[in-house]
């Protein structure tokens, strides 16, 4: 099996794209060292491809030593044959290959092996000879069995080789999936009182189009004992397929066992393990889905615009304990907590109105993050109205990880004076000043930003959002004189002995470039190698220490400039980006030697030196004023932020109590499969009011303008 051959075939790229990854990542290369800086290796191959290569390339390892094992083992009880070893080479899946080996296998006590034991093996034989003459009493005879008894149990040995038949498994499998569908109904003992599951009370679809968030709503409900669920085919169909393969002669008087035999192999044998495997499989597609929704998600959120150079209150809403208040610098660090209690039972709304405005008077505050968590809303409303004639703006900011955080080892080693629900109300303001910085130091999986999160696996899960906030942060850079422990954790190649050392230097001395990183205990030359790209000095001497080009390109870089007759302190100079930018990739390419990647990367990096992408994207939705649901007519044009992401649609913040939801119905004009066609996590759109539940306090919007 040639497994760089075949992976290419799977992903639609070359063996050679293949082969370079693999021999990178064996060398210690990591997933964005290589998209990033090794780009003419793999023919521009992104973070996604070269994980995928990683992924598969694994399990097609596993699957060719497990045909070679199975190969091995077949021919120690030397069985293994020419066309056997071909139709095990052939195979593109495990399950195919333990398909073969089944009758191989070493079996446990079963009704076959008892039969076989009773020396019934040969009548088994001749039973599927369909023979002509005689009848079962001259058949059974000599066996020391009762004629029925020997019949009965010949034919356990019959079913177990219909069994054992890869063949027949491999197109029932095929049929069932075809053909099949899957029907769940409410079980007559069971509670579901909140009627979580109703839609799935009495529920069909089709397998090969069934929804991959509902096979996860029915797992849910079938794990709760709410539904009970079974999949539904023509098993006529599928002994009518067995009688034609197997059944050699109808004539004869022995048929009537082989159709039991068939019948029991497809009730007792068949049908029960390929049932598992197609819910199996069914469950691991739907899993893989959610999982990619919720990197999708993370990453968009990853990506919100931070708002640079402002000075923010964090607001953590709360009744009973009050509102606690943060107010950060530029640079989040903490200026002053305070408490208020405007809301009940205290309500102390003069006292806290004036608390609030000093603040913003005394610090010059930009923006007010309030939490969207308990008593958001009724601090929207405080906060409404406290801040009129005042130049500053709310916006509403996630809470989701926000109490996980607050109460973990890392703040308080952050804040040790400090209660849980004062670093909260940090960590929201610092959501607006930088959500990156401040989101990778909660577990990916506490943000929330995706569906049935705790009906996937949960190492699948993790593994999946890990790798998505390794990619985003080595996408952005960090600035290593202002990074935190956490965001560096993330860093390309950094392991927790150079993060150590970068912290211990820093706290002392700031870098001033990036050839004292290389100096430093724990930093060996390939965990430079690795990192130091994605690790910028913005007040380096050195311009070039501030952008994503690799010191290993900066001799090529300063060759290039010396052909275009630029100086590199001149580049922030308009002029010299112009240049930069007229510059002919192909000719400069040939003339400097320089692959083509590399090339138009340097390019991008000196036009815009140490350019921040999410700079790029929509800014956050800032507010001075509430929104009543009771002001809303339909149609009403409203702007609002995307908050999640679902298979059916998507939650939008639009200021009121709980989000509006853009059902995908509702997205486009167009047919569309999938929201994130449209939509994504951190966008603001402009949408009409559809629906308006005023008692259940819930709002249908939509995308389209009627």
């Amino acid at each position: 099996m040639d497994i760089e051959l075949e992976l290419a075939k799977n992903l639609n790229i070359t063996k050679e794209q293949v082969i370079s990854v693999k021999n990178l990542l064996e060398s210690g290369a990591t997933i964005p060292f290589i998209a990033r800086y090794r780009k003419e290796a793999t023919h521009n191959l992104d973070e996604e491809q070269i994980r995928s290569i990683e992924k598969e390339y694994e399990y097609l390892s596993n699957l060719k030593k497990r045909k070679e094992d199975v190969m091995r083992l077949i021919k120690e009880k030397g069985l293994l044959t020419e066309d056997l070893e071909k139709e095990i080479a052939s195979c593109t899946k495990l399950a195919e290959v333990e398909d073969i080996y089944r009758p191989f296998k070493e079996n446990k006590k079963t009704k076959a092996s008892e039969a076989i034991a009773l020396g019934l093996e040969p009548l088994a034989k001749k039973i599927m000879s369909f023979p002509i003459s005689g009848d079962k009493n001259t058949l059974a005879s000599g066996y020391n069995v009762e004629v029925d008894v020997a019949m009965e149990k010949s034919g356990y040995i019959i079913s177990e080789w219909i069994s054992d038949n890869a063949y027949y498994r491999k197109w029932i499998r095929k049929f069932i999936w075809k053909n099949g569908q899957l029907q769940s109904k409410k079980k007559k003992s069971a509670k579901d009182e909140k009627k979580v599951y109703e839609m799935y009370y009495d529920f069909t679809s089709p397998l090969k189009s069934m929804k991959h968030y509902r096979t996860l709503a029915i797992n849910r409900g079938e794990k709760e004992n709410v539904l009970s669920v079974h999949l539904e085919y023509d098993e006529e169909q599928i002994i009518d397929f067995l009688k034609q393969k197997i059944i050699k002669n109808p004539a004869s008087f022995v048929t009537d066992i082989v159709i039991n035999a068939i019948k029991d192999a497809l009730k007792r044998l068949i049908l029960p393990s390929i049932e598992r495997e197609i819910r199996s499989d069914l469950t691991t597609e739907a899993e893989e889905m959610a999982i990619e929704t919720f990197k999708e998600n993370l990453e968009n959120l990853l990506m919100t615009k931070p708002i640079k150079n402002a000075v923010v209150l964090g607001f953590d809403p709360a009744f009973r304990t009050g509102c606690k208040l943060a107010v950060l610098n530029e640079f989040g660090e903490v200026l002053e907590i305070a408490t208020i209690y405007p809301h009940e039972p205290k309500n102390e709304k003069a006292k806290s109105c004036e608390v609030l405005r000093n603040l913003i008077t005394k610090y010059h505050v930009n923006v007010i993050a309030i939490g969207n968590g308990t008593a958001s809303r009724e601090s929207e409303a405080f906060v409404a109205q406290a801040i009129k004639g005042l130049p500053v703006k709310y916006s509403f900011v996630s809470e989701a990880g926000a109490s996980v955080y607050s109460a973990s080892k890392l703040a308080i080693a952050e804040f040790p004076d400090l209660t849980v629900e004062k670093r909260s109300a940090i960590s929201i303001g610092r959501r607006v000043q930088d959500p990156l910085s401040e989101l990778v130091k909660i577990d990916p999986k506490s943000i929330g930003v995706g569906e049935y999160q705790h009906d996937v696996n949960q190492k699948n899960l993790s593994n999946a959002l890990d790798f998505t906030v390794e990619k985003i942060v080595n996408k952005i850079g960090v600035n290593i004189n202002t990074a935190s422990e956490s965001i560096l954790s993330y860093i390309s190649g950094l392991n927790k002995k150079a993060i150590a050392s970068i912290m211990e230097y820093k706290n002392k001395i700031p870098f001033h470039n990036r050839d004292e990183i290389k100096k430093l205990n724990g930093i060996s030359s390939k965990i430079f190698e690795q990192c130091i790209g994605f690790l910028r000095i913005p007040d380096s001497s050195n311009p070039l220490d501030r952008t994503k080009i690799h010191p290993e390109s900066y001799p090529i870089t300063y060759q290039l400039l010396k052909e275009v007759n630029l100086d590199l302190q001149d580049i922030d100079q308009p002029a010299f980006k112009e240049k930069i930018k007229n510059i002919n990739e192909a000719e400069m390419s040939d003339k400097l030697k320089i692959d083509i990647y590399t090339l138009h990367d340097i390019k991008e990096e000196l036009q815009n030196p140490g350019l921040d992408r999410r700079d790029e994207l929509d800014n956050v939705l800032l507010k001075s004023d509430i929104l009543d649901i009771k002001d809303l007519k339909e149609g009403m044009e409203l702007e609002g932020t995307i908050r999640n992401v679902a298979s059916f649609g998507a939650f939008v913040d639009i200021g009121l109590h709980n989000d509006g939801l853009i059902h995908i119905s509702k997205m486009s004009k167009e047919y569309i499969t999938d929201p994130k066609e449209v939509v994504h996590v951190g966008q603001i759109v402009k949408c009409y009011v559809d629906k308006i539940d005023i008692d259940k306090e819930k709002v249908n919007l939509s995308l389209i303008k009627e």
